[in-house]
């Protein structure tokens, strides 16, 4: 099976995340979308170390209420020694399941920091990339410049841009609406 591999905090899911998912099975070729449940981003604080696992019971939670998708929450990293680098996680899972190859899920944002990423080279040419647009990012001028990169050499990076609808709500700002109060169902998933 070709499997999406969309990794996050998710705290929460919404519906951005919900159209990037329709997006990845019903407009691409993928048989399934895994979403993983980030115990730490290892970019970002550690306020959310503790919450994985609920964070985890939430997205199963999400994807039953979408029995249309196909799309598995998957606990996968929450078992993994921290740091939780992506490419240690694509690499369990392709040894959890030698018969699937993975496609990681990013954003415009991710893409343009990767080469910050451990073993951004394996990642690009081992697993690919699955990228939707976000605000403020010129996903085309992005991938131009790191397939650039790899111009001539026999292991190109696979980068391939999700035509996905840019959604202008994100997880930070449900969890502030919400702390001051404000009612954020319509825009969870």
């Amino acid at each position: 099976m070709n499997i999406a591999v969309y990794p996050g905090s998710f705290n929460p899911l919404h519906i951005g995340h919900l159209a990037i998912m329709k997006c990845l099975t019903e407009k691409m070729d993928f048989d399934m979308v895994y979403l993983i449940v980030s115990p730490q981003n290892p970019f970002k604080g550690e306020e959310l170390r503790n919450s994985g696992r609920e964070r985890y019971e939430a997205a199963v939670e999400a994807v039953a209420r979408h029995p249309e998708l196909k799309v598995r929450a998957d606990d996968i990293e929450l078992g993994m020694p921290a740091p939780q680098y992506t490419i240690r996680t694509l690499d369990a899972l392709s040894a959890r399941e030698a018969g699937n190859t993975f496609t990681l899920v990013i954003g415009a944002d991710n893409l343009d920091a990767i080469r910050r990423w451990k073993d951004s080279e394996r990642i690009l040419t081992e697993y690919g990339v699955a990228v939707y647009p976000r605000k403020g990012y010129d996903l085309g001028e992005i991938r131009q410049r790191l397939m650039k990169e790899k111009a001539g050499h026999d292991r190109p990076y696979r980068i391939r841009i999700i035509d996905a609808p840019m959604v202008e709500i994100s997880s930070s700002e449900i969890r502030k609406a919400v702390a001051e109060g404000r009612n954020m169902d319509k825009y969870l998933m």
